[in-house]
C-alpha cells in the first residue's frame, strides 16, 4: 500500500462521491478495482478476499468483496447496504458510498447520495439506460449533485466499440440535461478488466478523455458551506449548574451551514425571540468565530426560552417560518404514503407532528411526464406533497441549503423512515433552449 504523509493529506482537499446504477452493472466490481488499482487496499485485506473467491472456485480476486462485506450480499452477489469506504491519493481524499443498484434498496441511494458532491452512474453497455439508470438520474438531480459521471461498464463485452458508448451517452446527457443536472462526464470502462478505471485502456484509443481516477482527482469541488446561511439547530442546552459555573447556559449543536461570530445579533427560531452572541465555546475552549461542520456551543447575551430542536440565526438573515410546507420528495417505505396521511416530520433536530394534505404530481421517469393527483406515492416513487405542520418550521429551500432545506417523513406509530423531502423547487431549472419552449420541469 502506498504511502502518504500527514503533510500531503492536509494539503489536499476532499471529495465525497456515490456510486449508483442498477443491479449486476458492476458498481462494486469498479469500486474495488479503483481501491485496488489505486493502492488503497492492505495486503491482508487482499488476501481475504483471494481466500473467499478461491473457495468459490473463482480463478481471480473477485474486488467486488472488497465492498460487498454483508454475508446476504456475497451469497446473492448483490449490494444490500450503503458500504462507506474512505481513501486517498496524493491529490485528494475521498469518501465514497457504494450504493445498491436493486429498485428495493432505492432509499440506500438516496440515503448515499444526500451528501455527495459527485455521483458515478453505470450503465451496463450490454443493457443502455434502463428505468433504474433513470430512476438515480432523477434523484441526483433532485438531490442536487452537481456533478454526475456515466460510467459505462462491460466494455470488453460488446467488443470495445465506440457506437455503443456514444449512443448510450447520447441518450443518458440528454436526459440528464432534461432534469437539469448541470454536468455529465461519460467514461467508457471495463471494470472487470480495469480499463479507464484508474489507468488508461489501450483497447479503447478512440477515448481521449480522463479515466474515472483521473476525474475524481480533478473535477472542482465546492462545499465550503461557509458563506452560506448560518444556520446552528439546537442539540442539547447545556446548564451545569455547578460552584465554578453557576450561570452557565450554552446551546450545543453542530454548525450546518455558514459563520457565527461572537458579538453577532441572532435569532431563535421559530419563536422569534432575538439576542446578541456573548461568547461561543469549542472543544471547551472559547473562540471568537465559528464556522460550518464545527460542533460548538453558544452562549447568548439574554435569558431566551432555547431548547432542543430550535434553530440559531443570524437575524439580518433569517428563514422564514411556515405550517404549510411545499416540497419534492422520494417515498422510501414499502406502505404507500397517501392524502391524509399523518405523520413525524424531522427537520435538523427538529421533529413536529404533520399531515399529507395534497399530492399534486407524481414523476414518471420514462417520459419526465407528470401524473396529476394521484392520490398516493408508492415505495421509490418521486413527486410533489403538500404537507401542514403542526407548528411553525423554519425550512430553507433545498435550492439554497441542501442541510437546512432536507427534511424527512417518519411512520409515528413504528418510527419507520418513509419518504425523503426537499423543501422548494423540484430540479434545477436546464439550460435555456433556444425556442423557448416551456418543458414543464418547475412542478
Amino acid at each position: 500500500m502506498s504511502t502518504i504523509t500527514t503533510e500531503a493529506l492536509s494539503a489536499t482537499t476532499l471529495l465525497r462521491f456515490a456510486t449508483a446504477g442498477s443491479v449486476d452493472d458492476g458498481k462494486s466490481t469498479l469500486v474495488g478495482r479503483l481501491l485496488h488499482d489505486s493502492k488503497s487496499v492492505l495486503v491482508d485485506q487482499l488476501e481475504a478476499v483471494e481466500r473467499a473467491s478461491a473457495s468459490r472456485g473463482q480463478e481471480a480476486p473477485d474486488l467486488a468483496l472488497l465492498t460487498d462485506g454483508l454475508r446476504a450480499e456475497r451469497e446473492q452477489g448483490i449490494t444490500i447496504d450503503v458500504a462507506y469506504r474512505y481513501f486517498a491519493t496524493p491529490r485528494r481524499r475521498f469518501i465514497l458510498a457504494d450504493t445498491p443498484g436493486h429498485v428495493q434498496y432505492t432509499r440506500n441511494m438516496v440515503t448515499g447520495a444526500s451528501t455527495a458532491e459527485l455521483t458515478v452512474v453505470l450503465v451496463d453497455a450490454r443493457n443502455g439506460v434502463v428505468e433504474q439508470t433513470r430512476r438515480h438520474a432523477a434523484i441526483a438531480a433532485l438531490l442536487r449533485v452537481p456533478h454526475v459521471v456515466l460510467a459505462v461498464n462491460k466494455m470488453d463485452l460488446v467488443g470495445y466499440e465506440e457506437r455503443v458508448f456514444a449512443a448510450i451517452a447520447e441518450e443518458f446527457t440528454a436526459y440528464a440535461t432534461e432534469l437539469g443536472v448541470p454536468e455529465v462526464t461519460a467514461i467508457p470502462i471495463s471494470a472487470l478488466a480495469g480499463d479507464n478505471v484508474v489507468d488508461a485502456s489501450a483497447r479503447m484509443d478512440w477515448y481521449g478523455g480522463p479515466t474515472v481516477l483521473e476525474h475524481l482527482e480533478t473535477v472542482p469541488v465546492s462545499h465550503d458551506l461557509a458563506h452560506c446561511h448560518a444556520r446552528l439547530p439546537v442539540q442539547y442546552v447545556i446548564r451545569p449548574q455547578t460552584a465554578e459555573l453557576p450561570d452557565y447556559r450554552g446551546y450545543a449543536g453542530q454548525i450546518a451551514a455558514g459563520t457565527f461570530r461572537v458579538g453577532e445579533e441572532v435569532t431563535v427560531l421559530p419563536s422569534g425571540r432575538t439576542s446578541t452572541i456573548a461568547g461561543i465555546d469549542l472543544l471547551g475552549e472559547p473562540v471568537d468565530v465559528a464556522w460550518t461542520t464545527q460542533s460548538v456551543t453558544v452562549l447568548l447575551a439574554d435569558d431566551v426560552d432555547v431548547s432542543r430542536g430550535d434553530l440559531i440565526v443570524p437575524s439580518k438573515d433569517a428563514p422564514a417560518t411556515t405550517q404549510d410546507v411545499e416540497a419534492t420528495v422520494c417515498h422510501v417505505a414499502d406502505q404507500p404514503l397517501t392524502v391524509g396521511h399523518r405523520v413525524l416530520l424531522k427537520h435538523g433536530t427538529r421533529t413536529v407532528k404533520a399531515i399529507v394534505k395534497n399530492i399534486p404530481s407524481r414523476l414518471t421517469l420514462a417520459d419526465l411526464s407528470l401524473h396529476p393527483h394521484p392520490g398516493t406515492l408508492a415505495a421509490n416513487d418521486i413527486g410533489r406533497v403538500k404537507i401542514r405542520t403542526a407548528e411553525p418550521l423554519p425550512a430553507d429551500s433545498y435550492a439554497d441549503s441542501r442541510r437546512t432545506g432536507s427534511f424527512i417523513l417518519i411512520d409515528p406509530d413504528d418510527g419507520t423512515t418513509l419518504t425523503a423531502g426537499m423543501v422548494g423547487e423540484s430540479f434545477a431549472a436546464p439550460e435555456p433552449v433556444t425556442d423557448g419552449d416551456d418543458d414543464g420541469w418547475d412542478f
